[in-house]
Order: structure tokens, then sequence, then C-alpha cells
């Protein structure tokens, strides 16, 4: 069970680094496709190799509900079962469990809570939690903590927080039971920036083998996501890798790059594509309007995507038209080559010591796309 990370660069506080899973090498920064079921949405494993993914996501309170944790071992460990060689990170499950709401019940030791299938009852502790990534042969996985809502008080957050860093101590101890190659803690706290300073000085030194930054993208205001980002990563170890938990603008992620952060996810490429929304560095294409008809650009011109390579605006918008299934692949296929080599982009730029050229470019390409509208 090898994990390492070296950290090779840094441009002011951007880094570059790569993290070793022994089997498989993930260059950061690094966007890391959601597959939130064992899969995915709308495309392929060989797909996801095709446009350069290295390490996707899943999530470990859907997979604990459907298909279960004995199928998931009886078939070959996630890897095995979802078809995919490379490297995979397992979400706790925390935020989901806790966006129930009205459906689950928080206690120190633990949260119980509704399955939003059948509503039948379940428990979730750290213990759990780090035995069922465990079992499935997760790569990467995470803590079980509790991601306040953004309008909660300081008093609740703060309460919040101390079960957090219980739960992070409960989660270093089951691990001496069930090996996972690499566990992450996860630093909350809200907006309130000494909390997120009290967080971060807490589980610096805790025996993790990377750190994500949690909480943030739930409704807070943009500019409080920048602030309180550099008051954790200034204070966690610079050995480890830091992840920003779904954070999905382009621009977050550029942003966040440039305050310390090294990983990230979303459903946002996948999602929006969906939607007829496809990525650009101009800006975003809504596919579905009747000016793309008779385009025969690809969507952006210059990218080497299979879809760009292969097909025009006009046809995009007549399969999403026409309902065709095909246009979900295709665009979820675009949108995810965008992210991903937005973040390849970006790494290139921190190793030649120009990140802050590259996000001024970054900047100016997008207001170029406006002035096009």
């Amino acid at each position: 069970m090898s994990f390492s990370f070296e950290l090779i660069t840094e441009d002011g506080m951007a880094r570059a680094g790569i993290i070793d899973l022994g089997h498989t090498k993930v260059e950061t920064p690094v966007f890391m496709p959601v597959g939130t079921n064992a899969s995915v949405k709308a495309v392929l494993p060989c797909m996801l190799v095709a446009v350069g993914a290295k390490i996707v996501l899943s999530n470990t309170y859907h997979l604990y509900l459907r298909p279960g944790i004995e199928t998931i071992e009886k078939l070959g460990g996630l890897h095995k079962f979802m078809g995919w060689k490379r490297g995979i990170l397992t979400d706790s499950g925390g935020f989901q469990v806790f966006s129930l709401a009205d459906l689950r019940n928080i206690h120190m030791e633990g949260v119980y809570f509704k399955s939003h299938i059948d509503g039948s009852i379940h428990f979730f502790d750290p213990k759990k939690v780090v035995e069922l990534q465990s079992r499935w042969g997760s790569d990467i996985g995470m803590v079980l903590d509790v991601c306040p809502p953004y309008s909660e008080d300081k008093s609740y957050v703060k309460k919040m927080l101390d079960i957090t860093i219980k739960w992070a101590k409960s989660s270093i101890n089951a691990r001496k039971k069930y090996p996972i190659k690499a566990l992450f803690g996860i630093v909350q706290g809200g907006v309130f920036d000494d909390l997120r300073k009290e967080a971060a000085l807490q589980m610096k030194d805790m025996e993790f083998d990377g750190f994500a930054v949690g909480g943030l993208s739930v409704g807070e205001p943009i500019e409080d996501m920048y602030r309180v980002t550099p008051i954790v990563t200034d204070i966690l170890p610079k050995n480890k890798p830091r992840y920003a938990m779904g954070i999905g603008k382009p621009e977050n992620i550029i942003e966040l790059i440039d305050r310390g952060i090294d990983m990230f996810d979303c459903v946002m490429p996948t999602r929006n594509a969906r939607n007829g929304q496809l990525f650009t560095k101009f800006g975003v294409v809504n596919i579905k309007r009747r000016e793309y008809a008779n385009d025969d650009r690809p969507i952006e011109e210059g990218c080497r995507c299979y879809t760009c390579r292969s097909f025009s605006r006009g046809y995009l918008r007549h399969l999403y038209k026409a309902q065709e299934l095909s246009f979900y692949t295709l665009a979820t296929i675009h949108n995810l080559y965008y992210y991903i080599n937005l973040v390849k982009s970006a790494r290139l730029a921190i190793l030649e010591g120009r990140f802050k050229s590259f996000k001024d470019d970054f900047y100016k390409m997008r207001e170029e796309g406006k002035s096009d509208e």
C-alpha cells in the first residue's frame, strides 16, 4: 500500500507536485472527475483515459447504500468493479449525510440517517467510514466530518468543528485495524477565520497523508472562500497534498491554485454538459441557442478533445435538440477535457515560474469572449 507526495516547486502559493499511488502517478494540481456511483456519468473509463484523467472520485454514502459493500467486495473491489485501473478517491459521504437535514441525527459518536432510496435507518461513525473505504480498496479515503450550512451561527459551527476533530482522531485509530493506502483529514470552520485557524492547527500534526479544506462552495460569498482558504493552506504542512472539496467553477479553481490548493473535484463539468453548457477558454457556450444551428466551428477552436476534432457546434446542437444520448457523451468528453487540461496548463505555468501571467491571460481571454457575445 504505497502513497507518497513530492512537492516539486512553488510559484507564490501555487504548487506543482506528484502524488504516487503505487499503480498510478498523479501530477498536481489535478482535477478529479466525479463518479458518485462508481461511474462518471455519460462516459466510459476508456474515454476518461482519453481526456487525461488520472484519478476519479466516488462516494461512500451512495456506494454503501447501493450496491453495498458486500457486492463490491465479491466483484473484486472498487477498481475492478468500475473497470478503472487508475486512482480512486472516495469521499466519506459526510456531506451527503449532512445535506439530508431532517433525515439525520448527529451525535458525538456518529450520525444516524435515513436512506434517500428507501427510508431505512443507518449509522455512520468514523470507524465505519474508514472500514468501508478500506474494504473496497480506495486509494485515498476521506474521514467522516460535519459540514455545517453556511447560514449557521458561529457557536453551532464551533460545536460541529469539535465533533469533526474528535472524529478525525477516531479515524486515525480506525486505520490501525482497517488499513488504507492514504487517509485525508478535513479542515472545517465555516467562514470564521479563527475557527479555520484552530481547525488547521489541530489537524496539521495528525497522522494524515493529506488534508482537505471542506465546507466551501456551500452558499457562502465567493470573497469568504478566497479569504479563508489561504488561512488554512498557510498552516497545513507543505509536504502533504491539499484538496478543496467540491470546488467547480474554472475561476474558482484558478484562484484556489493561487492560494495553495492541489486537488479539485466537482460535478459541474459533467452536469453542465448534460444541460448544454460547454466550457471554453473564452467562457461558456450554451449550445441550445439558435445561433449555433448552422455553425460549422468546433466548440472551441484549437481544442484537441475528440468532440472538437470531430463535430461542429451545429451538429451538437442538433443532437441536443433531438435528445440524442450521444450528446451527453460528446459534451461530457469536451467539458472534462477542458477542466483537466486547464489545471495541466496551470501546472506547467507553475513549473515555469509564470503562474501570475497565466492567471492574467485566463481572465483576459474570458473578457475577450464576453466582448464577442
